[in-house]
């Protein structure tokens, strides 16, 4: 910038040239600011699941998850081809009301586990989601001190994002990448418990329910459909005071298990009671899990429920793919707001609505 009062008529002034205004923006960082990390093939994903690659495999899970069709191709190439690497673990479901130290314990089990029997761990956290903003804090592994650090361990908090009995929507085929990347024990981890447990009961070897003593009435718990599906119980928090009071709890529950049909794996649940905070009794819960998978196995019950399992997916994946497809389509993208109008305004009932947008879907095919 020219400065007149330098000119030679102006004796005696003089104005120097300012100091050029620095960025306040990291130079690095605005060069790295549209640096992707590169898109991966469908054999880039399973070559990397198959070596044990975490990055790889969390990027494949974040793959599945997503809700984009481009997405949603490639991941089902992905299982696809990981499927014939699965199937080999012990997965195990955990559920409980909330408060009874669900993250607690499966960081003591995770760490019982890899300690005692080695191999690789994977534990799929499923987080609420918000009914109103649909966020999820994803805040389990805050909670898992020790496994979070162990190299063994892979930890994937997922959000449940509504999905029944809060399972996340995808977990299903998570747990298939998982075995395929060499992890032989599988923790599923649930909001907590609802009406619908269904879910957690169709993806797991064996489904652990974690109830607490000291809460109130423990029969208040028991609920017919959880207890049914339940293939161990455990009462958590069993020290210091809090023992007999434990050891009550377990009481009632055996008592109550008695009223309840024989499970069809023939194994009366067992009610133990442990402390995960101070790691007391959780060599009793995995003996009991091992003893269960080890009569199972004999007895067949094992491949009947491994095949029970698939049968329920496909029909989960034929109403999700349904789902899906409607919402997808042009032609109801086009006009699903207006008849949601219609249905507020009251011309027409919420039925009527659904019997037309059908109609328009079916006649666009």
């Amino acid at each position: 910038m020219e400065h007149p009062e330098n000119d030679k008529a102006y004796k005696g002034l003089k104005v120097n040239e300012g100091v050029e205004r620095l960025s306040s923006i990291n130079p690095y960082l605005m060069m790295n600011r549209h640096k992707r990390a590169p898109e991966l093939t469908v054999d880039d994903y399973v070559n990397g699941i198959l070596k044990g690659d975490v990055t790889i495999l969390s990027r494949a899970v974040t793959l599945i998850e997503s809700l984009r069709p481009e997405h949603q191709k490639i991941a089902r190439e992905v299982v696809e081809r990981c499927l014939p690497h699965s199937g080999h673990s012990v997965r195990v479901g955990i559920t409980g009301v909330p408060g009874a130290g669900k993250s607690t314990s499966i960081d003591a089990f995770g760490m019982h586990i890899l300690k005692e029997r080695g191999g690789k761990l994977a534990v799929l956290a499923v987080d609420p989601s918000s009914e109103r903003t649909k966020g999820s804090i994803l805040g389990d592994k805050t909670r898992m001190e020790h496994l979070s650090q162990h190299p063994s361990a892979f930890i994937r908090p997922s959000a449940s994002a509504g999905s029944l009995g809060g399972v996340a929507r995808k977990t299903r085929e998570t747990i298939v990448l998982c075995e395929a990347a060499g992890y032989d024990t599988i923790l599923v981890e649930t909001v907590g418990v609802g009406q619908s447990e269904t879910a957690v009961y169709s993806m797991v070897d064996f489904f652990l329910l974690i109830q607490i003593a000291g809460a109130g009435d423990e029969l208040q718990g028991i609920k017919r459909g959880i207890m049914e599906m339940a293939d161990g119980i455990v009462i958590n928090k069993a020290d210091g005071n809090n023992v007999e009071e434990a050891k009550r709890a377990a009481a009632h529950y055996r008592n109550a298990l008695k009223l309840f049909p024989m499970p069809q794996s023939g194994i009366r649940p067992q009610v133990l009671t442990y402390s995960g905070f101070y790691n007391i009794g959780v060599k009793e819960v995995w003996d009991m899990i091992y003893s269960y998978m080890d009569n199972v196995k004999l007895s067949g019950a094992f491949e009947r429920r491994r095949q029970y399992q698939s049968k329920y997916w496909m029909y989960e994946t034929i109403d999700e793919q349904l789902r899906s497809r409607f919402y997808n389509a042009d032609s109801i993208e086009k006009c699903l707001a207006e008849y949601e109008q219609m249905v507020l305004d009251g011309k027409i009932t919420s039925f009527g609505a659904a019997a037309k947008l059908l109609d328009i879907f079916d006649n666009s095919k």
